[in-house]
Parts: structure tokens; sequence; C-alpha cells
């Protein structure tokens, strides 16, 4: 008996489509929070951030974080939908694609990782919840919160359509308010929104078909979900995969991208390598600041870098579900792309690789031997809170969001 070869693995540098929307290529500068937003409007920094990606050759950008409402925010910087902030999305939109690239929007509700303080309003969870970085309580939310949120998701949808983005990256992930509502160890809730994983993904998959209906067939939708919580009693890969599989029976979604962690609880799960606790420490307030120093290792913890860290678990992803899928984590270099191809996902999207060299898929196109030069040392991630960057390229110039006037902003 004879076997039929199997058909050559997809190019990496050639285009492909997400849905309605065709890519040059199939890289993705994944979403990593700029800290270049101010007042929550679009920055002349921010929009020369994904300029630079766009021109370095990857086939999307990703803006992070864009909050569906006030209180979903992270961060008091951080761009919500609002009038005041679409001429700058669209100045930000047309400068990308003048270099040939698609833009995505990343949407979603920071929910108990939301800044309370930041926002003048409380944080909210499926349960109430303590966060010690905040040091504050997130209050449960209601049903009506639940609508009014699922509907907020709508209309930042709508918005990033007239903005001019040509994909929605919806947050599932890292136990924002979606991704908690998953977490047994986070959802402590007895209705409908809690208790089975059936009642837990509700409101996940309500918010998807929330934004499939608000966009239509007009731009693509992705969904950013957890496989792994990284915690104990956490949302994990025995109930990511039926989630999946929900997902795409309900039509909802026109690519998966996996990723893993909780900045509640675990953040430094998904970034595998060193744990920066100096770094954080510095860019944090007091009390925190002691915190960190004091007790950081506890909850900032270290793992071991290899290149394609999630594929092992993505790869149980991919063999339930016939969508599309984006492979994350650990995406350096032209061989890991490749394995990634063959591997069956259609696209990869790369972070921190980007952060050191925006140019790197142009010089990986030219010769595909071309190293990347990321330690893995996770000095990137502080920097968000003052514009992020690698500090090894930095020249001892620290940018942040309030320098220069804002894109779009009404005085």
């Amino acid at each position: 008996m004879t076997t039929s070869p199997q058909p050559p693995a997809p190019d990496v540098f050639a285009p492909a489509g997400i849905g309605p929307l065709q890519l040059r290529n199939r890289v993705i500068k994944a979403a990593t929070y700029e800290g270049l937003s101010h007042r929550s409007l679009v920055t002349r920094d921010l929009l020369d951030f994904h300029v630079a990606y766009a021109r370095g050759g990857v086939g999307m950008t990703t803006v992070a974080y864009c909050a569906v409402a006030r209180e979903g925010r992270t961060d008091r910087h951080q761009i919500y939908w609002t009038d005041e902030a679409m001429p700058g999305l669209r100045r930000l939109t047309d400068a990308v694609h003048a270099e040939g690239a698609a833009v995505s929007a990343q949407i979603g509700h920071g929910g108990p990782v939301a800044s309370p303080k930041a926002n003048g309003a409380p944080a909210l969870s499926p349960s109430k919840h303590f966060h010690a970085t905040s040091l504050s309580w997130a209050q449960e939310a209601s049903v009506a919160d639940i609508r009014r949120i699922t509907e907020a998701h709508a209309e930042a949808a709508r918005r990033a359509v007239e903005a001019g983005f040509d994909a929605v990256e919806v947050h599932l992930g890292h136990n924002y308010l979606a991704s908690s509502f998953l977490s047994p160890r986070v959802n402590h809730r007895t209705d409908a929104y809690g208790g089975s994983l059936e009642n837990r993904a509700r409101f996940a998959r309500e918010i998807m078909k929330a934004v499939r209906d608000a966009v239509g067939g007009r731009i693509a939708v992705i969904a950013k979900m957890n496989m792994d919580d990284g915690v104990p009693g956490g949302f994990w890969l025995d109930e990511a995969i039926p989630v999946a599989r929900w997902l795409e029976q309900d039509g909802t979604v026109d690519a998966l991208e996996m990723t893993a962690g909780s900045s509640l609880l675990n953040p430094m799960y998904l970034f595998k390598g060193d744990a920066p606790l100096g770094e954080f420490a510095d860019v944090m307030p007091q009390p925190i600041k002691l915190g960190v120093k004091a007790v950081g290792k506890r909850f900032l913890h270290s793992y071991p870098y290899r290149d394609a860290y999630l594929l092992e678990d993505a790869r149980q992803i991919r063999a339930a579900v016939d969508l599309p899928m984006i492979l994350l984590g650990g995406i350096t270099g032209k061989p890991v792309m490749d394995l990634a191809m063959r591997e069956g996902f259609e696209f990869v999207a790369m972070a921190r690789a980007l952060l050191r060299e925006p140019d790197l898929i142009n010089r990986l196109q030219k010769n595909a031997d071309t190293p990347s030069l990321c330690i893995h040392c996770n000095k990137c991630m502080p920097t968000n809170f003052t514009g992020t960057r690698c500090v090894l390229t930095d020249r001892g110039t620290t940018r942040h969001a309030s320098w220069g006037k804002p894109e779009g902003y009404v005085a």
C-alpha cells in the first residue's frame, strides 16, 4: 500500500487570509500594551510604534489594549472607544496601511485586572475578588453589567470598522473579565454564568456573537483565549478544548490565538524567561514597590524559555478545530515559523523579538538564517509604564505617552 505524500507546509512569507482579510504574509505583531496612549487617545509615539512594525515587514500589527469601557482599563491612559479617540485611531490605521500592512485592534474588558483607582470605578469580577497588585476588592459583576459589557464589545467592534481596522482581536485570556468567568478559580457564581463549563463559557460566547453580529463580514474576528491560567484550580486545556469547539460551532470566530497565564494570579506564566523583579519594583508606587522587593518572587516566577513554548498545548487545540490558528509564544526566527506551518498553524504572532528588532521580518525574508537578538530577559515588560521598548536598544531617552501632542486630542 502506498501513501500519498503530505502537501508542503505553507510559506510563512506568502499571502494568507483570515476571514475577509488578506494579509501579505503570515506574521502578526502580537498585542503588547504599548504604554504610549495619553488621556485615552492616540499619540504620535503610538502611531510611530506600529508604523515601525508595518515598515519592518509584518503582515499585521495589533494595537493593544483598547478597552470597551472606561472601568475596563488597566491603566488610566489606555484607549477606550470614545468619539474623541476616533480621529487618532483613523490616522493610525491609515499610517499602517500606507506601509502595506494590516492592523488589528485588541478589544476587551480588564475585569478584576482593571485599575479601580485610575478609573474612578470599582473593578468587576465574576465573584468578589481581592487583587493584591491594586490592594483592592473587585466587586461581583451583575447580570446588568454582563449585558452592558457585551454590548460595549459590539460597539467597540463597530467603531473599529469605522476607524479603519482590518480585524478585532477579542481578549478572552489572562483572567481579564471574560477569562475570569471561564476560570473555576475566580468564578464562584451560582447563576447562569457560573458552575458548569457551559455556564462559565456563556459570557465569552455571548461577547463573540455580539462582535460577529456587529461587524458581519466586514473585518476579521480573532479570539485570543487562554489554554492554561498557570494556577492550581484555574482554567486548563481540558476545558479550553471544548470552549474552542463551541466558538467554532457558533461561527463567531475567523481565527484562534491561544495564550496562557493570569495577569491576576501568575503574570509571568506567559512570558517564559527571566522575571525582572528589580525593574518591576522601580516602576511601582509605594507601598507596592516595597512589596515587590520583599515578596515579589512569590508571584513573579521565572520559567525556562524555549522556542515555540506554547506549541505543545496549542497542538491540542489545533487537533480539535478546523479554524485557522495563530501560534504565539517563542516565535523568534524562520526555523520556528516553519515548524508552526508544518504543525498546521496558519499564522505566527511575535512580540518580544520584534520589540528588539522591528525590521526582523524584512531581514528574515532576505536571509532565512538571520538570528533573533532577543535574549528573553523580559526587561521590556516593566517599560509599558513609560513606553514599551527593548531596553537593549534604548539609547538612554525615556519616552512617555505624555510627550508630544496626542493625535486626535481635543483640548
